[in-house]
């Protein structure tokens, strides 16, 4: 994966270098409107069966008809449920969560081709962008009828205080389609992919703590909600201290596809006239 983002990173300094003299600077705004996705322990397997709304604002400036850099402000509802699973030992533990992700995203954007709004014939282009995300997350789950905060109960055995943090960072890389309609408004098909630092999106990540210390030190509640599991023809539970509870070697992913409505405030800037030598 490291090796992925190293060549587009590369591409886009390619595309820096190579961008065109004429330039249509200028800047966009507009918002957009998808789905998200979450990958991640709760989700392993990368089903797509647990879309969330996602929704957002983007700002861009057009340094010319290839290259420009933008900032996104998104907003993605991110959920996983192990009951959704087809993986045997998924459908035991029982686990679920969602969450609300807030999230500020500033990327270089390259265009493969061109484009000039308000052109007859160059007014679409494939895109990719790579950039950074940092964003705000908060997994819960439903408990008796209520939403329930998971990361204040540690339920990993985390100490008071010493819990996942609530800020993550990710790297973000994407690409899709521009269409431009007239002069003035634009629409981008965008697919954006998160490779996040955190393999806590999902408020799992390692092993099943002592149930006795979580009971003293975080309450009832805690103990019900880490581990779920479902006990298969009078077996106990699955979470005996010290065993898998999740996959702490691979961090948690997530997706976001959507419709921006783009609104264009710059205007085409000709070349200056080059005048034979006489």
């Amino acid at each position: 994966m490291l090796k992925s983002l190293k060549t587009i990173f590369f591409i886009l300094f390619l595309g820096i270098l190579g961008s065109p003299v004429i330039a249509q600077k200028g800047y966009e705004l507009g918002g957009w409107i998808g789905a998200a996705h979450y990958f991640g322990d709760l989700n392993n397997l990368y089903r797509l069966n647990e879309p969330g709304l996602a929704f957002g604002f983007t700002g861009r400036y057009n340094f010319d008809t290839r290259l420009s850099v933008r900032m996104q402000l998104n907003y993605h509802r991110i959920a996983g449920n192990d009951a959704k699973s087809r993986n045997a030992f998924d459908l035991r533990r029982n686990l679920n969560f969602f969450s609300d992700v807030f999230e500020v995203a500033p990327c270089m954007e390259f265009n493969f081709f061109p484009l000039k709004h308000g052109s007859r014939e160059e007014f679409v282009s494939p895109y990719m962008y790579a950039g950074i995300s940092i964003f705000h997350y908060n997994p819960k789950t439903e408990y008796q009828g209520e939403n329930v905060a998971l990361r204040e109960l540690g339920t990993e055995g985390q100490i008071s205080g010493q819990e996942y943090n609530e800020i993550g960072s990710a790297w973000l890389i994407g690409g899709g389609v521009k269409l431009d309609l007239n002069d003035k408004w634009s629409l981008n098909f965008d697919l954006g992919y998160r490779l996040t630092a955190t393999d806590f999106l999902d408020d799992v990540s390692g092993y099943y703590p002592d149930d006795t210390e979580l009971l003293i030190n975080r309450g009832q509640i805690a103990v019900d909600l880490s581990d779920r599991s479902i006990p298969v023809d009078g077996s106990a539970k699955i979470g005996t201290p010290g065993t898998q509870r999740g996959d702490h070697n691979e961090k948690d992913k997530f997706l976001s596809f959507g419709v921006n409505l783009i609104y264009y405030f710059g205007k085409l800037r000709c070349p200056p006239i080059s005048y034979p030598d006489l």
